[in-house]
């Protein structure tokens, strides 16, 4: 296990040990999740974005009913949070 501080700027190095178990170099790109207190930081691998580009074809929503549906989901979890 490593420790990180995030500086001022919400920036995180990520250590040495880490970097070097899961092969991250300069211009990677990493994916970060969160659920509930748990955050994951993942390693993008770029093949996993070339397999997903034929998942939305076929999908009947278009991107402006997305758009919508997102916005509303977004309200949604806000009005259950002021509460």
């Amino acid at each position: 296990m490593s420790v990180a501080k995030v500086t001022r700027n919400y920036q995180v190095t990520i250590p040495r040990d880490v970097r070097l178990v899961h092969n991250i170099s300069i211009g990677d790109t990493l994916v970060f999740s969160s659920e509930g207190e748990k955050i994951e930081v993942l390693k993008f691998k770029q093949d996993a974005l070339e397999r997903a580009f034929g998942l939305w074809s076929g999908l009947k929503e278009t991107g402006i009913d997305y758009k919508r549906r997102v916005r509303n989901e977004w309200k949604q979890r806000e009005q259950r949070l002021n509460r």
